[in-house]
C-alpha cells in the first residue's frame, strides 16, 4: 500500500541519522537515569520534526534537479504530489514546532536547533555543491546532533574521541553516498550533479580508506581510554562489531553497488542490522554490568 505523499516527504527512514542524540545518555552511563530519558527522547522527536522540515526545505529548492533524477523524480514534491506552496506551509509548521519544543527544553538545545537550520539553508543553497566541503558539513551537522544530546543530560565526562569517531563516521557514510551517485550516474546519459563533477570513483576509494581507517582507529582508542568506562577495558569487546560493521559497508558499496541512501542500506541488510544490534547490547553489558 502507497503510503500518503504527506507521509513519505518526511522521509521517516532518514529519521536513523538522528539516534546520534543517543550516544551521550548512553556513553556517560546515564540509561538508568529516568529525568535524562526523557529529556533526551524529547530531544529525539523534535530533531527528527526538524529534520523532515529541513528535508521538505531541499526538496522544494532541489526540485527541478530532482525531476530529472531517477530516483530523486518520485518524491512527492518533485513528481507534483504535494504543490510547493504547501510544501513550504508543511516545512514551516514542522520546524515552528521543534524550535518551540526546543526553547522549552534548554536555551543550548533550541540554539543547536538554529544552527541545524542555518547550516542546511547554507547547505542546500551552496556547500552541497563544493566537493570535499559538501560532506565534511554533513559531518559537521553529525556533530551537532551529538552536542544537542550532550546539551541535554548532565554528562559526567563526554570523551572527545567519540566526537572524532562521529564525525569520521558520517564522512564516511558521506563519502560512501557520493560513490554510489558517481557510479549510478556515469552510466546514465544527460544526467549530472554538479558536486560529481569535483570527484572521480579512485579519489573516492582513496577517501573511504582513510576515513575508515581512522574511524577504526579512533573507536578503538576511545575503547581503553573513555574516562567513562570501565576499568577492564571490558569495551574492546565492541571493537570486532565496529570494524566488520564498516567492512561490511565498504564491501555493499564497492560489491553490491548500494550506499546512495545510507538509511536504506541499514534497514535492508540483514547482517548490518545484526551487526548494530549485537553491538548494542554489548554496550549496554559493559557499561551497565
Amino acid at each position: 500500500m502507497r503510503k500518503h505523499p504527506y507521509f513519505r516527504v518526511l522521509r521517516v527512514r532518514q529519521w536513523a541519522k538522528n539516534g546520534f542524540i543517543l550516544a551521550p545518555l548512553i556513553f556517560d552511563g546515564q540509561l538508568f537515569n529516568l529525568p535524562a530519558v526523557a529529556r533526551t527522547f524529547a530531544g529525539l522527536v523534535l530533531f527528527c520534526l526538524l529534520s523532515s522540515g529541513i528535508y521538505i526545505v531541499n526538496d522544494i529548492i532541489d526540485v527541478q534537479s530532482d525531476r530529472e533524477h531517477p530516483r530523486k523524480r518520485h518524491r512527492p514534491i518533485a513528481s507534483g504530489e504535494i504543490p510547493v506552496r504547501s510544501a513550504w506551509i508543511y516545512a514551516a509548521l514542522l520546524i515552528l514546532a521543534a524550535w518551540i519544543g526546543a526553547f522549552l527544553l534548554g536555551r543550548d538545545f533550541f540554539l543547536i536547533t538554529l544552527i541545524v537550520v542555518l547550516i542546511n539553508i547554507v547547505y542546500s543553497l551552496k556547500l552541497k555543491h563544493k566537493p570535499i566541503i559538501d560532506v565534511m558539513t554533513i559531518g559537521l551537522l553529525f556533530l551537532l546532533r551529538v552536542m544537542a544530546g550532550v546539551s541535554l543530560v548532565s554528562v559526567k565526562v563526554f570523551s572527545p574521541w567519540l566526537y572524532i569517531v562521529t564525525f569520521m563516521l558520517a564522512l564516511y557514510l558521506g563519502f560512501g553516498k557520493r560513490r554510489a551517485e558517481l557510479a549510478m550516474l556515469a552510466s546514465k546519459e544527460n544526467l549530472s550533479r554538479p558536486v560529481l563533477d569535483g570527484y572521480s570513483l579512485p579519489l573516492l576509494d582513496q577517501l573511504i580508506t582513510i576515513v575508515s581507517s581512522v574511524t577504526i582507529f579512533s573507536y578503538t582508542l576511545y575503547t581503553f581510554s573513555g574516562p567513562t568506562l570501565p576499568d577492564n577495558h571490558a569495551m574492546m569487546l565492541t571493537i570486532p562489531f565496529v570494524v566488520y560493521g564498516i567492512f561490511r559497508y565498504h564491501y555493499l558499496i564497492q560489491i553490491k553497488h548500494a550506499g546512495g541512501a545510507p538509511e536504506e542500506v541499514l534497514f535492508s541488510d540483514r547482517p548490518l542490522e545484526i551487526t548494530i544490534l549485537l553491538y548494542a547490547v554489548t554496550v549496554v553489558l559493559v557499561m551497565y554490568l
